[in-house]
């Protein structure tokens, strides 16, 4: 008994002496990420007025995007794989910080093309990459309230990005820059300067961690390689055969509701609660206020996922709640309900989060998790950024209605329910399967 509480004492103290190293760091880094990612969302209160840029325009500019992520997302979490992690989110950083203040240079539909592709290049990698470093630092049994806690980097960017930028776009006419000019440069700049602290900051691997002890060390990367070496449900494939794979594209579909909910909101909510007459203060703090409620919802139900052991009602019941929150906005024609309907749609895009990401990396054998969770990332972020927000700007510019074009988004993540079921299906029967030939 003393041994056993000996142990566990000294695995929490090992685990929370890592998280607290790297985690609130990562987390800068993807709120820095999220706020040069999502103020398109913002800047279009004026900017398209300036640009003379239509709906289904913006909407194609900011899937653009998307499209570049997916191209770049698989090469780039294999040179984070095969450079280090220290390195390769340092360059990351860097390039997508320089870029994104440069949109502050465009003149109309197809410079902001131009750059909003460059954007998704450069930042491509990044969150597939932090996810694979959790991997080899993180034991499973802490991954999904991990995993909630730094992505709540995400809702929090909005929560402090929204009255950011329009705080910053107020400068409208200073030195003769428009405001969603300042936005874009003094946004961008921050993050040019986290990339060279990531070099000095942060450690590729447990076994090479100076601020660990030599106990804590050899515990630690014994304990990841244990994980590594243990049976998972999607053996180790080649990355043709892994792109071929129903499971993982099944996952990736499932994925994509949640990240098309998440993706929408973030670029055209603003445009949608400044529709009823706001300023653009007053639309950029009733923005913030569903990523408040999100991010404090989305580490409790991580936690919740860890403390119980469940993963796959963790993740079904957050897309319930984001096809009714969706469904139910039809119903709605005033700003209160509005915003309620708002905030349940993104608890349920963050909260999936950690427990699907959980699940995902659970299992996917440790030879194709680097391609096989950028893989899942990319297309979930093709079909749910890069189609979803054309899909809404389309709608939106033939009816006119907001609410409307929400309707394939809560129909994708009925089926994307349907999909994680037989997916978990087949995952059970895999194990028991497994267990069956082992005591034989």
């Amino acid at each position: 008994m003393e041994t056993t509480t000996r142990g566990t004492h000294f695995e929490r103290a090992t685990v929370r002496k890592v998280i607290w190293r790297l985690i609130p760091f990562l987390m800068v880094c993807y709120l820095l990420a999220f706020i040069d990612r999502g103020n398109i969302g913002m800047a279009a209160l004026s900017m398209n007025h300036d640009l003379g840029i239509p709906p289904q325009v913006f909407g194609f500019a900011s899937s653009l995007f998307f499209i570049s992520y997916f191209f770049f997302e698989v090469p780039s979490n294999l040179a984070l794989q095969k450079f280090g992690a220290r390195k390769w989110i340092a360059r990351i950083m860097i390039t997508w910080g320089l870029v994104s203040a440069a949109t502050a240079l465009v003149t109309g539909q197809y410079s902001l093309f131009m750059l909003r592709f460059l954007l998704g290049a450069a930042e491509a990698g990044f969150f597939p990459g932090v996810l694979l470093y959790l991997s080899y630092w993180i034991p499973s049994a802490y991954r999904a309230r991990i995993i909630a806690i730094f992505m709540v980097s995400v809702p929090l960017a909005s929560f402090i990005g929204s009255p950011l930028s329009a705080l910053l776009m107020q400068l409208e006419g200073t030195m003769g820059l428009h405001g969603w000019q300042w936005m874009f440069i003094l946004e961008g700049l921050p993050t040019v300067l986290m990339g060279p602290i990531c070099l000095s900051f942060l450690t590729d691997r447990p076994e090479q961690a100076k601020w660990l002890t030599a106990e804590e060390r050899d515990w630690l990367s014994a304990q990841m390689e244990r994980e590594r070496n243990e049976k998972k449900l999607f053996a180790h494939l080649s990355l043709w055969k892994l792109f071929r794979s129903k499971e993982v594209l099944g996952m990736a579909l499932v994925c994509s509701s949640a990240s098309a909910a998440g993706t929408v909101l973030g670029v055209w909510q603003p445009q949608m609660i400044k529709s009823f007459g706001f300023t653009v203060m007053q639309t950029g703090l009733l923005n913030s206020v569903p990523y408040a409620i999100a991010a404090l919802l989305m580490v409790c139900w991580g936690r919740h996922s860890d403390r119980s052991g469940e993963r796959r009602w963790h993740t079904v019941i957050p897309l319930a709640l984001i096809s009714l929150g969706m469904l139910f906005t039809l119903l709605t024609t005033s700003i209160v309900p509005t915003i309620i309907l708002l905030s349940c749609v993104l608890i349920g895009a963050y909260s999936f989060k950690g427990p699907f990401w959980a699940l995902s990396s659970g299992w996917l054998a440790s030879g194709s998790a680097a391609a096989g969770l950028a893989g899942i990332n990319a297309v979930s972020n093709l079909i749910g950024g890069g189609l979803m927000v054309n899909v809404y700007g389309w709608i939106k510019a033939s009816t006119g209605s907001y609410a409307l074009a929400l309707l394939p988004i809560a129909a994708l993540a009925l089926v994307s329910i349907t999909i994680l079921l037989c997916l978990s299906r087949s995952a059970g029967k895999a194990a028991r399967a497994a267990t069956v030939k082992a005591v034989a």
